[in-house]
């Protein structure tokens, strides 16, 4: 297969560069200066699954040529159009893009421009950075990728990409209900980033307030109901996983959305908190505490925007 990767980013990097260390046709579509980084320096992985050095093809938008098997989509959703236009001319008849965004909002976007038939559903678990010198670092046990075709068939093209990430450290799984997983996601997701972001706190943190515990779950409760409304009902197994660890005192977990806003970052309000803002209203839920995060996490990008236009000014 001949593999486009957009970006060589944290994720993209990661799990790209995996491939490349096991063989794989895999080419990096990158910006300039990322592109002048690679070339020079090589990527570089660290992680407790092996570190790497690896010399790896990187193109700009002007130097990739042709129609590609699988082109891995690995932006933030705030970048989601500009990635549209980038790979839309690699994008085939017979293309399989594969996004590893967070969410589902961008799932009806992707269809829309290039047919359902073409978009593979992805989820992606993987704690990883990119350091100032441009080392991907690995960061815990998290290396998995699960992926399926949205009308639930086992394609060729989805066990042949599982078979080349079968050779790589990276765990994955094609399944034949990507859309549940997708939304289940979306449910923890949107909990987690809900909450840490509005308490600006760790899980545990919260659970050791008052009533921290049982506002986490309240949420939880009504994100699921969101889901089941779509027809994607969270299994009891799944909920109860998250029930145990809104109870964990000594939880570090938070969501990469906190660590943005604390590095004064860009977020995926929209995407994630925003999107199901909107769903609670659709389906009747009760949304007070969707409203009160959605208009926190807003009042941050307000303020951000603010602060960076006066820098400028």
């Amino acid at each position: 297969m001949r593999i486009l990767c957009l970006g060589a980013g944290a994720l993209g990097g990661y799990f790209g560069g995996r491939l490349v260390e096991s063989g794989a046709d895999v080419e990096f579509l990158v910006r300039e200066a990322r592109k002048a980084r690679i070339t020079t320096d090589g990527l570089r992985i660290e992680s407790k699954y092996g570190n790497c050095h690896l010399n790896v093809k990187a193109v700009t938008a002007n130097e990739a040529k042709g129609q590609y098997d699988i082109v891995l989509l690995t932006c933030k959703a705030y970048d989601l159009p500009g990635a549209i236009a980038t790979i839309a001319p690699f994008v085939g008849s017979n293309t399989a893009v594969l996004p590893l965004l967070n969410g589902v909002a961008h799932m009806e976007v992707l269809n829309e421009k290039f047919g359902r038939e073409r978009v593979l559903g992805g989820v992606a678990k993987i704690s990883a950075t990119l350091a100032s010198d441009g080392t991907i670092k690995h960061l815990n046990d998290w290396r998995y990728i699960t992926m399926g075709e949205q009308n639930g068939e086992m394609s060729d093209r989805v066990l042949s990409l599982k078979a080349a990430f079968d050779k790589t450290s990276v765990l994955a799984t094609a399944v034949p209900n990507i859309m549940q997983m997708m939304w289940e996601k979306v449910v923890h997701l949107s909990t987690v980033a809900g909450m840490t972001c509005a308490m600006r706190a760790s899980v545990g943190d919260i659970a050791r307030t008052q009533d921290g515990t049982a506002m986490m779950i309240q949420l939880l409760e009504r994100n699921a109901e969101i889901a089941g409304r779509e027809g994607h009902a969270p299994s009891e197994a799944f909920l109860a996983e998250y029930r145990q660890l809104f109870h964990d005192t000594s939880s570090l977990y938070m969501a990469s959305m906190l660590r943005d806003i604390e590095r004064g970052g860009s977020i995926e309000a929209d995407h994630i908190l925003g999107f199901m803002l909107n769903k609670a209203k659709h389906h009747g839920v009760d949304f007070v505490l969707h409203q009160f995060i959605f208009v926190h996490v807003q009042a941050y990008e307000q303020r951000r925007a603010a602060l960076q236009a006066k820098a400028v000014a």
